[in-house]
């Protein structure tokens, strides 16, 4: 690429950065779900912490209050470093705290989420998919690293994000921002 080009193209991701629209779809969503688009993005920060960077890619037809009837990916980018350990260990916390958290076998779960999820650097994205009927498939920085066919699992630990009960309903507000309907 001769230099023009190069700055031509920086210039670009610099103007889309500042819009806030930096966000590509990745080639494993527009795989997977083909006429995605993107229902909101926003950065999760925690006690002044970034933590990571969110987008939610919906299928036409997405419902956010009946989300686990509808195909979409919730992609993660992360800005710090977390062992597998950790993020397990607060999934299973925050799908405890939802609606049928309770009573699901969250313990067995747990050991699921351990091998779906390596232990990630600042840097890595991970993507998790809904299967509406089915469960969850999910890809670190493009490779898949776990299928579960559980679809109370699925409904539960995507509902960290999506649920009307999530712990962070901003979040779940700013994802759902370019969603139509109830």
């Amino acid at each position: 690429m001769n230099r023009p080009s190069r700055r031509a193209a920086l210039g670009t991701l610099l103007a889309l950065a500042a819009t806030g629209a930096a966000w590509a779809q990745p080639i494993e969503i527009a795989a997977a779900m083909p006429g995605a688009r993107m229902g909101g993005s926003t950065r999760f920060t925690v006690w002044g912490f970034d933590v990571y960077d969110a987008a939610l890619w919906i299928a036409p037809g997405f419902t956010p209050n009946a989300y686990e009837r509808h195909a979409f990916a919730l992609e993660l980018g992360y800005l710090r470093d977390f062992s597998s350990e950790a993020i397990s260990s607060r999934s299973i916390e925050e799908m405890r705290r939802l609606p049928g958290g309770v009573q699901a076998p969250l313990q067995s779960w747990y050991g699921l989420l351990r091998k779906a999820f390596p232990d990630l650097r600042r840097g890595d994205r991970m993507t998790g998919f809904h299967r509406p009927g089915e469960g969850a498939v999910f890809m670190a920085n493009g490779q898949t690293t776990g299928v579960i066919d559980d679809v109370e699992f699925a409904r539960l630990f995507f509902g960290i994000w999506l649920s009307p009960h999530t712990s962070e309903p901003r979040l779940r507000s700013a994802l759902l921002a370019r969603v139509g309907g109830p």
